[in-house]
């Protein structure tokens, strides 16, 4: 029974139980490629498939937490999609209480959009919420839920950080930012903010068929 439920591996040279990073971002980018097409049907007025979104998050985050990691849906997947790729290993405890976090959220939506078949800005924001958490993760490698624990348990209890950012002192040379690099980038936002003032107009005509395959 205690190898079923269990939070995360035990890998040889790691003093603390781990879990694989990379199946984690993995898994954070097909929920939020789940959540952010069921989001755009409410948006538009269906609400179907953000309710069966919102079941599976949550019944995906209780698996994670309650049972194991290793058997949630979503991690399994993304396992399969990442197997041939050097395997990440991060601290479990810092993950466990962002999933946690992650329980709290779809608990609340399941309760006011599923049971109470509701919705209003609370919802929105829980939305938002979620789609920045797992935005974050997927693409930046960034656990928001676990910047949050040592606010809770201290930073001195934080192994095996994605990036090892919990060890980093310095910063290499390579990623260190020069004042040009951020004029640039200031310059492209005006760049942009140009084209919106002098193509807006432009921009909004809708193109036409090309082929003349609607017609």
């Amino acid at each position: 029974m205690s190898k079923i439920v269990q939070f995360g591996e035990n890998v040889e040279g790691y003093t603390i139980p781990v879990l694989n990073e990379r199946e984690i971002r993995a898994a954070a980018g097909i929920l939020f490629m789940v959540m952010f097409i069921s989001i755009q049907q409410a948006a538009a007025g269906d609400f179907t498939m953000l309710k069966y979104a919102v079941v599976g998050f949550l019944a995906d985050m209780l698996i994670r937490v309650l049972i194991s990691p290793k058997f949630a849906p979503t991690l399994i997947i993304a396992r399969l999609i990442v197997r041939n790729q050097t395997p990440e290993y991060v601290g479990a405890r810092q993950k466990k209480f962002a999933w946690k976090i992650g329980i709290a959220l779809a608990t609340t939506m399941f309760v006011l959009i599923v049971i109470v078949n509701s919705y209003s800005p609370i919802t929105g924001i829980i939305c938002m919420i979620c789609l920045i958490f797992l935005f974050f993760e997927s693409v930046f490698g960034i656990c928001l839920g676990c910047k949050t624990y040592p606010w809770f348990f201290g930073k001195d209890k934080l192994q095996y950080c994605p990036g090892e950012v919990c060890d980093i002192k310095s910063r290499h040379e390579i990623q260190k930012t020069s004042w040009n690099q951020v004029f640039i980038v200031l310059a492209f936002a005006v760049f942009i903010v140009a084209v919106y003032f002098l193509f807006g107009d432009f921009f909004k005509v809708t193109p036409f068929d090309l082929f003349g395959l609607d017609s």
